[in-house]
C-alpha cells in the first residue's frame, strides 16, 4: 500500500486529489496539510505513529512555508526511509522546479494534469523512479542550468572519481535524459547491465533517483547544457 501525504493551500485541490487517490486499491492518503510548516508537523506525527508517507505531493507556492523550503527540511539530511516528493506546480517551467529537484524532489507534476497522470506519478515515484521523462529532462534541466550566470556548487561535496570510467559515462547519458534502453543500445550493452551501472552510481554517490543524478551531473560539470 502506497501511503500519501497531500500538501496544498487550496482545500478543494486537497479534497479532489484525496478522493481520487483513496479510490485506488493500492494507494491511501494518510494525511493532508495546507502549508509547508503544517506538512512538516503532520509528517512527523505520521512517522512517529508508524504511518510515515511513502510519497508527498507538495505544492510549490504556499503561505507560512513554501513547498521548496518544506522539501529541503523534509529531505535534508538524507535519511533512510524518507518519503519521495513530487512537486505540484501550475506552470511546466515554474522557477522553483530546478531548485526543487536540487533539494531532492523526485519530479514535478502539473496540477491540471489528467487523473491518470497523477496516479502514474505516485506509483512511479513510490517504486523508486524519478518522474522525469527523457524529453522533460533534456528541456527542463538544460534550460535552468543554462539560465544561471554562475554555476552552483553541488549541495554537498561529491567525488566523481569514485565512479569507474564506464559508470561516469553512463551517468553522463542519464543526465542527458537517455533511458536505460537508449544507453544500452548506444554502448552495445545489455539493458540489465546498464541498470546495474545506474544502481551502483546511485549507491556510490548517495543518490535517491535519476532526478538527483541529473542535477548532480550538471553541477559537477560532468555534462554541460547543450553538450
Amino acid at each position: 500500500m502506497i501511503r500519501v501525504l497531500l500538501v496544498d493551500d487550496q482545500e478543494m485541490v486537497r479534497e479532489g486529489f484525496a478522493a481520487l487517490l483513496d479510490a485506488q486499491p493500492d494507494i491511501r492518503v494518510v494525511g493532508t496539510a495546507g502549508d509547508g510548516a503544517a506538512a512538516l508537523r503532520v509528517h512527523g506525527e505520521l512517522a512517529a505513529a508508524g504511518e510515515g508517507p511513502d510519497v508527498v505531493l507538495m505544492d510549490v507556492r504556499m503561505p507560512v512555508l513554501d513547498g521548496l523550503e518544506a522539501t529541503r527540511s523534509l529531505l535534508a539530511p538524507p535519511v533512510e526511509g524518507a518519503p519521495r516528493v513530487i512537486m505540484l506546480t501550475t506552470f511546466d517551467l515554474d522557477d522553483y522546479v530546478y531548485d526543487a529537484l536540487r533539494a531532492g524532489a523526485s519530479g514535478f507534476l502539473l496540477k491540471h494534469a489528467p487523473a491518470s497522470e497523477l496516479l502514474h506519478a505516485v506509483r512511479v515515484v513510490a517504486a523508486g523512479d524519478a518522474l522525469l521523462a527523457p524529453a522533460v529532462t533534456r528541456r527542463l534541466i538544460a534550460d535552468f542550468v543554462a539560465a544561471r550566470a554562475v554555476p552552483e556548487a553541488p549541495a554537498r561535496p561529491v567525488r566523481l572519481d569514485v565512479l569507474t570510467g564506464r559508470e561516469a559515462e553512463v551517468l553522463g547519458y542519464v543526465a542527458r535524459g537517455w533511458s536505460n534502453a537508449e544507453i544500452a543500445a548506444h554502448l552495445y550493452l545489455a539493458e540489465q547491465t546498464v541498470k546495474t551501472h545506474v544502481s551502483r552510481i546511485f549507491t556510490k554517490l548517495d543518490l535517491r533517483d535519476r532526478a538527483q543524478a541529473v542535477v548532480l551531473a550538471y553541477e559537477t560539470g560532468l555534462v554541460t547544457p547543450g553538450s
